[in-house]
């Protein structure tokens, strides 16, 4: 239900304000629907399971989860590094920020990363749910595509070895792009000779990075090892971190710490009420 209402909060707060109609806010908005889908892909479904006293899922359903869990988990790692080139553009180029941070580029640096990871979900789903299972049952709470891979009767190690390459450049190059994009911020910032350019810098970064090293952290965890056909409890614990816990805390970094959020949010409250009065 937090996870919920802060992500639906932070998507309507960016489309009501226009003063948040900026390609940051563009970036945390998209940032914001991702979150939301990822939560929402798994855990009604383990919530119903709870409150029936069962651990079930449908074949057709598990291939859908599962599907859209790629979508969304992927394309949650190349729009953080999209919003670490924004900072890059907003701390090292601040007078042509607006030009090249246009709206056509903005919408192309979601637009790819939504078109490959649906590519690379179709493609696993295709490769998975085509073949024949030796196995029906699942050491996991939801349909992780490498646990269902090695249940697989044949080329199951294959496919899974095909998952990990595939995560591991998808980790590997998107999080290059963040490296690199605060390489250059950290460059930027030393050639300051104000402090408060400098804490002006640091403060348009903190957020992201925070939640940057929380879910790259996490996510190398998990998938740069040697997988089983069982997860360990830690393995299954840091699931829940990324599948819950980071959904969860994105809104509360991005908006707690954040005045333009703050304002936004008193200026939406207060216009409405004016409206209802």
């Amino acid at each position: 239900m937090i996870t919920v209402t802060g992500n639906l909060g932070m998507i309507i707060l960016t489309k009501l304000d226009s003063h948040l109609h900026t390609p940051m806010y563009f970036f945390i908005r998209h940032l914001a629907y991702i979150d939301l889908g990822d939560a929402t892909v798994i855990y009604p479904k383990m919530l119903l399971n709870f409150a029936m006293g069962r651990n079930t899922i449908s074949y057709h359903a598990c291939a859908l989860q599962m599907a859209f869990f790629i979508v969304f988990i992927v394309s949650e790692l190349f729009v953080l590094s999209a919003m670490a080139y924004d900072r890059y553009v907003a701390v090292c180029n601040p007078l042509l920020y607006s030009i090249i941070m246009s709206q056509r580029r903005c919408h192309v640096l979601v637009g790819i990363p939504y078109l490959y990871c649906t590519t690379q979900a179709l493609l696993f789903m295709s490769l998975i749910f085509t073949s024949t299972f030796c196995a029906n049952l699942l050491s996991h709470f939801y349909c992780d595509c490498i646990l269902m891979s090695l249940m697989l009767c044949s080329n199951g190690q294959e496919i899974a070895t095909l998952i990990n390459h595939f995560a591991i450049f998808n980790l590997s190059s998107s999080l290059l792009v963040v490296l690199l994009s605060y390489l250059m911020i950290l460059l930027a910032v030393c050639r300051m000779h104000s402090a408060e350019g400098r804490k002006k810098a640091f403060s348009t970064c903190a957020s992201h990075l925070t939640v940057v090293v929380v879910f790259y952290g996490t996510l190398f965890f998990m998938y740069v090892q040697p997988k089983s056909a069982q997860y360990s409890d830690i393995d299954k614990l840091s699931s829940v971190f990324y599948t819950l816990m980071i959904p969860m805390l994105n809104p509360m970094i991005y908006s707690f710490r954040n005045k333009e959020v703050k304002s936004a949010f008193y200026r939406v409250f207060r216009n409405n009420f004016r409206v209802c009065t």
